[in-house]
């Protein structure tokens, strides 16, 4: 049986550091928060948002909306796979119209998601632009979609997979790259 091997990219420490710097990074670019807002992408992007909005608080001393989007019902692969998988809330309490908004996700890969995002927000309103945050990118891009702010660049192999824990407890996070290993008889 082929056994499976996990490697630590980020501790719990470096997943803090790269929220902080990446929040610093958005207020720069954004010359600080007028018009901000964070969106993050349901599963781990909305708490990976939720961080990121504290890192921001904590640097500026200013609330910035946070809001949550679920993207099930604009996935390009619902149906090819089985049953849908339900439906997570969307919880934007917040006007998207002209806001620079900063979408956030745990990981870019072939940039599908990103892009059913960018399809759910459309549908909710009018942002001024849309910013892209991921803390792991790992290549392999199926789509013109590039991140505008990046945790940790890893570049993988296909059969590799990226693992990302965002728990409630910050000191919990970690994530891991995840290698298929092979057997003796498979050589």
């Amino acid at each position: 049986m082929a056994e499976t091997y996990r490697r630590v990219l980020l501790n719990a420490d470096a997943v803090r550091r790269s929220l902080a710097r990446m929040a610093l990074e958005i207020l720069e670019r954004n010359r600080g928060t007028q018009g901000l807002a964070l969106v993050g992408i349901v599963r781990r992007g909305d708490r990976l948002a939720r961080r990121i909005a504290d890192h921001i608080r904590k640097a500026e001393g200013v609330e910035v909306p946070v809001g949550r989007l679920d993207i099930t019902l604009y996935r390009d692969d619902l149906g090819r796979k089985g049953a849908p998988p339900p439906l997570g809330p969307t919880d934007i309490p917040f006007s998207l119209d002209d806001r620079m908004v900063v979408l956030v996700d745990d990981v870019l890969y072939t940039g599908r998601t990103v892009r059913a995002a960018l399809d759910a927000l459309v549908d909710l309103g009018r942002p001024r632009a849309i910013q892209l945050a991921v803390l792991v990118d790992r290549g392999h891009r199926e789509l013109p979609i590039q991140p505008d702010y990046v945790g940790h660049a890893e570049p993988t192999r296909p059969e590799e997979e990226i693992e990302v824990r965002v728990g409630d407890d910050p000191s919990d996070d970690a994530v891991f790259l995840v290698e298929p290993g092979w057997d003796e008889g498979e050589v």
